[in-house]
């Protein structure tokens, strides 16, 4: 095993260098820079600028390919330093000149909170939704459930969090909290915080989670060492739960790893609906400012934490099926 991991730590690095260099690149292909809109703050407050100069100062006046040599670290700076990613250092932001590294730092433990917390729901609406279609296959119960597995994978989760927001407002005076809390000062109103909105990410991850692991409960059930279970009369708790339920996760672990990415792309939306500070809120408004560092470290981040879980989820199989081994 230690080989495998070694092998795929190093076919990670090209694939998080082909993610940052996709990601600064695309960035700076959206209508508009960031001196166009210094240009027209400046103007408002009736202060002339100098698009060059601030370009110079930015470190804009180059091309875009030693800009990402720079942000990398692979070329100098333009006081000759070497710095970049592979030197730790992020760079800072265009607008505020802070860190990027400080801003993820302070945003980081949120999204992570958010999406731990999805994750755990939705695993606690399919699993036992989807073991008991597969046990009660073609009745109420079985349709109940699949209906509800596909009204989750097709109702958009930004649709949901915008009608609990404005009915909310309406019949209970519930309004997102300004001020955030963290979970080691008061728990109880953290979770309060965060418990609508990873509701309702979880229910977007829940779907096709539910219809995987009733398809599989459904394959398993009919192997034959599954049947001399039953002719044994051993117990239905004892026959799925030491049984059928383990075998039939792997397919359902490897669909949680694919969701990864939807669970990004949904923290930015949620975040933004119900004003929580995560990373998602941040990218957002960085890509509004075209603030590029920030948007390329963040994106950055997203992109190494993927390969992460992703490598985690395959090394899951081994502890899910012993007959699994990594070469």
């Amino acid at each position: 095993m230690r080989a495998y991991i070694i092998r795929r730590i190093a076919l990670m690095i090209p694939t998080v260098i082909l993610v940052s260099f996709i990601v600064f690149f695309i960035i700076r292909l959206i209508p508009g820079d960031i001196i166009d809109l210094m240009a027209g703050q400046m103007e408002f407050v009736a202060v002339k600028m100098d698009r060059s100069a601030i370009e110079k100062t930015l470190g804009l006046d180059v091309s875009i390919p030693v800009q990402y040599a720079r942000w990398i670290g692979f070329a100098p700076q333009a006081d000759g330093q070497f710095s970049g990613v592979i030197h730790g250092d992020f760079g800072k932001s265009l607008w505020k000149g802070t860190p990027v590294l400080r801003l993820i730092s302070q945003r980081w433990p949120v999204t992570l909170e958010l999406g731990l917390l999805a994750l755990v729901i939705a695993q606690l609406i399919a699993l036992p939704i989807g073991v008991y279609s597969a046990l009660r296959q073609d009745t109420l119960g079985d349709y109940l459930g699949r209906s509800f597995a596909i009204m989750c994978m097709a109702v958009p989760g930004f649709w949901i969090a915008t009608l609990i927001i404005v009915f909310g407002s309406i019949w209970w005076g519930y309004a997102p909290p300004l001020m955030l809390t963290r979970f080691f000062e008061d728990p109880a109103r953290n979770l309060k915080m965060f418990v609508l909105p990873a509701i309702v990410l979880g229910m977007m991850l829940s779907g096709a989670t539910m219809r995987m692991t009733r398809n599989m409960m459904l394959e398993v059930l009919r192997q034959d060492y599954i049947r001399t279970a039953w002719s044994k009369g051993l117990k239905e708790r004892v026959i799925i739960t030491r049984h059928a339920l383990k075998n039939a996760l792997i397919p359902v672990v490897t669909t949680m790893g694919y969701q990864i990415p939807v669970l990004v792309g949904g923290s930015v939306i949620i975040e933004q609906i119900f004003q929580l500070p995560g990373m998602g809120r941040l990218l957002v408004q960085a890509s509004l400012d075209r603030d590029y560092t920030v948007v390329s470290g963040v994106m950055l981040v997203f992109g190494v934490g993927m390969v992460v879980i992703n490598l985690l989820v395959d090394l899951s199989y081994g502890f899910l099926d012993p007959r699994i081994t990594f070469r």
